[in-house]
């Protein structure tokens, strides 16, 4: 067995979760975000554990009988890149727009985060017609003016990177998430690929308190890393872009050289 197919097999061996239930009891809006990269071995090793706590188990989204999606992520920034400078160099002012797709199911949403007046994360979403995702309609110009975003950037915007991936869901014994992603997949607009390789893209999301999947990360040696799909996949990709705050993450887990590109760092 692979070990791609002992991470299905663990979560498979999970309680399901229909979506409306995790929805109901997961609704986080102020959220704690914890992002860690690890083996599918070592994340088996982490379900395992859970299993024998003396507590209720996780439970996996399950809809349709299946328990990991496909998504296709479609990132959309300005020629100079201000979106992603504004982030790299965590500037007040920052904003991210993307397509985010649910393949299976045939949806799509349009989103736009922007960093609010407390520095809190402000996102908004509208449905979006799935043959579109990787281009801004009238109507899709017209939501991101409504948020906020100046029609100086709003007509110039272009996609930059495409993300793909395989997401399964758990959700914890107190209420919080755990993401799993699989097999991304990074490609820019030059068509350069990038695949993060036998690594897994851990998120727990709480209400500001660590979970259970949290203490047993920690107890087996891993941290928490600084992780974007869109800035790290892009960075990795792109020769020439600072690295700042991605920097050892992308030298640990992309292989990412800076003198061999000449980044700057």
């Amino acid at each position: 067995m692979s070990v791609e197919e002992s991470l299905n097999a663990a979560i498979s061996g999970l309680d399901p979760i229909e979506l409306s239930d995790l929805q109901a009891r997961a609704d986080l809006q102020t959220r704690q975000d914890l992002k860690y990269i690890v083996s599918p071995t070592d994340f088996v090793a982490v379900l395992a554990n859970v299993a024998q706590l003396d507590r209720p188990p996780l439970r996996a989204l399950e809809i349709d009988g299946r328990r990991d999606f496909a998504y296709e992520s479609t990132y959309f920034d300005t020629p100079e890149l201000a979106s992603y400078l504004a982030a790299a160099h965590d500037r007040r002012r920052r904003f991210k727009i993307r397509t985010r797709s649910y393949l299976d199911v045939g949806e799509c949403l349009l989103e736009v985060k922007t960093a609010g007046g407390r520095g809190e994360t402000v996102k908004a979403r509208s449905p979006y017609a799935l043959g579109s995702r990787r281009l801004i309609t009238a109507d899709g110009r017209e939501f991101l003016r409504d948020r906020g975003i100046p029609d100086a950037v709003v007509r110039r915007l272009a996609p930059t990177l495409t993300t793909h991936y395989y997401r399964s869901t758990l959700l914890d014994h107190v209420g919080a998430r755990v993401t799993i992603d699989s097999a991304l997949v990074c490609r820019n607009g030059d068509g350069a690929e990038l695949e993060l390789r036998d690594a897994v893209l851990v998120e727990t999301k709480s209400i500001g308190v660590a979970t259970v999947v949290d203490r047993l990360l920690w107890a087996a040696g891993h941290r928490p890393v600084r992780v974007s799909k869109y800035a790290s996949g892009l960075a990795a990709i792109t020769p020439g872009l600072p690295a700042n705050r991605w920097n050892r993450t992308l030298r640990r887990h992309f292989g990412w050289l800076p003198l061999a590109v000449g980044s700057r760092v």
